[in-house]
């Protein structure tokens, strides 16, 4: 017969630990004694992260105004567990397992510039002080992007979670959820528990990454598992144009994360592509294992990752039209929409948003029934202060840098005037719901015809293309048009490749020009596979 106290800590135990303890008289971890001894409660985990893709060729810093934060109330959970992003999949499955979540701070901002040291230490400094304010801690899940760069720490992300780790101490353990895009350090691999990657790129797995996470630390916690991780770097850049985990020379190696994770011996496999517009010694792929209990297996694993990323290496050849022949080529296919993907201009990437190369050809070929986005807050104001149905006749776009091209005189008439809020109910990169672009202008472009519209979308604010409900809010139906332009690379692509008969990717210059031969690497590590 059982006890009345080894029955309750059976009700407490995982699954795998009751099975373990019923051929043994209850010989459970000694984690799993300690922590029912001390206190019946559910294990108390601290939740937050400051996210930012940092382009260090970006000469505009991300200041503290460009984050959006929030602390959430425990009451705003439950509302928090209905969307498709990592909080969602914490929340959710703490809630399937018993976790109770302490929030702390959440912190993200459009890429741009290098995070300003002011920005960095007052979000890390309010991070460090609700973790402080929590009453006990069993565990920390900290979702960082994993490329982020401050002007005082190339390897942010590593620095805010060395003071995590100075704060919560060295038996508390911390999992990380890092970006597909992240630069991985052997400091934070070192500094973390367990690390792990979003699998997908599109990030379509974000909610799955974020239910993974809370089993990680649940799991550790509770003495159940014993985590080892490892991390391995092949010397290449993995060029953004061949992070599509769907498509190959990517997709296997992605498969074989998940086919990995099917060994209970392995409690998480990693595949990061890298952020190549990052010049820290990190930048670059990584494959990160994490094992139950054996160190030689995690190396073993995360090394056959890396060597099958290096493998790949000959087929990473760029061969993209330019603007001028991009155009020309969407004009010439006889199926629509077609979708061109301005690489050089990619907002997520963290670019200016307001390259006009694209827009100048289409304008000097005469292309017709085409909707190109530009950030211009100026050109947002000519517009509302004409209002609807008054004439537009403006330069618009390549106002930030002189690396996005001219201004380019846009003739026509201001079609309607939005606030620039949408939703996305379809799980899209990233798994947000809700966007703003700020207040929006649609221009009716001089020859444009009622079948044949040339629509010029101005935005106040830049946002990544990653969802159709950014044209479709502003009562555009994106299947009817011919041509279509993407600032972006591969998180579009959730989104626009469901309607698209074609997609262009176009080598354009930029902050985000795919070419690495067009920036200045200094601090990365050398050789790398990919970089003159």
């Amino acid at each position: 017969m059982l006890s009345a106290f080894e029955n309750a800590l059976i009700k407490r135990a995982p699954a795998s630990d009751i099975l373990y303890a019923m051929g043994r008289r209850l010989l459970l971890p000694a984690a799993v004694w300690l922590s029912a001894l001390a206190q019946d409660r559910p294990l108390l985990i601290a939740v937050g992260g400051i996210s930012h893709e940092s382009n260090s060729f970006n000469p505009v810093p991300t200041v503290l105004a460009d984050f959006r934060r929030r602390g959430l109330a425990p009451a705003e959970l439950a509302q928090a567990a209905r969307g498709h992003d990592t909080l969602a999949g914490i929340v959710s499955e703490a809630q399937r397992i018993g976790l109770e979540l302490y929030p702390t701070l959440f912190a993200a901002a459009t890429p741009k510039g290098p995070v300003s040291s002011e920005a960095f230490e007052t979000l890390t400094g309010e991070l460090l002080e609700r973790i402080r304010a929590a009453p006990r801690l069993d565990g920390v899940i900290l979702d960082l992007h994993g490329a982020m760069v401050s002007e005082q720490f190339p390897q942010a992300d590593a620095e805010i979670v060395r003071r995590v780790r100075q704060a919560v101490g060295s038996r508390v353990p911390i999992v990380v959820i890092h970006d597909f895009h992240a630069n991985i350090s052997r400091e934070i691999v070192d500094l973390s528990t367990a690390l792990i990657t979003y699998k997908e790129n599109p990030h379509t797995d974000t909610r799955e990454r974020g239910a993974q996470a809370a089993r990680l630390i649940q799991g550790i916690a509770t003495g159940r598992f014993r985590p080892v991780q490892a991390l391995a770097k092949p010397p290449m850049i993995y060029n953004i144009v061949y992070q599509h985990t769907r498509r190959p020379p990517l997709a296997p190696i992605a498969e074989e994360t998940r086919r990995l994770e099917r060994n209970p011996k392995v409690l998480a496999a990693s595949v990061a592509g890298g952020y190549q517009y990052a010049d820290v010694e990190a930048m670059g792929p990584s494959a990160v294992v994490v094992a139950d209990g054996d160190a030689a297996l995690a190396r073993r694993e995360a090394q056959r990752l890396a060597d099958q990323l290096w493998a790949t290496r000959e087929h990473l050849v760029l061969k993209l039209p330019d603007a001028a022949q991009a155009v020309r080529q969407a004009m010439t296919l006889n199926v629509a929409p077609v979708v061109l993907m301005d690489l050089g201009d990619n907002i997520g990437g963290g670019s200016a948003g307001d390259s006009t190369f694209l827009l100048a050809e289409l304008l000097k070929q005469g292309a017709r029934g085409w909707v190109v986005t530009l950030a211009d807050p100026e050109a947002v104001q000519v517009a509302v202060r004409g209002g609807v149905g008054s004439r537009f006749d403006h330069l618009v776009g390549g106002k930030t840098d002189r690396l996005h091209g001219d201004p380019v005189r846009v003739r026509g008439r201001v079609r309607s005037l939005h606030d620039g809020f949408f939703f996305e109910p379809e799980v899209r990169h990233g798994g947000g719901r809700f966007f703003t672009q700020g207040t929006t202008a649609v221009i009716a472009v001089e020859g444009s015809t009622p079948e044949l519209a040339d629509l010029l979308v101005l935005t106040s604010e830049r946002i990544s293309p990653n969802s159709l409900q950014q044209l479709i809010s502003l009562g555009i139906s994106p299947e009817r048009q011919r041509i279509l332009v993407a600032k972006g690379a591969i998180a579009p692509r959730a989104a626009y490749e469901p309607i698209a008969k074609h997609i262009i990717e176009v080598d354009t210059p930029g902050l985000t020009s795919v070419n690495p031969a067009r920036f200045k690497f200094t601090r990365v590590r050398r050789p790398l596979f990919g970089l003159p």
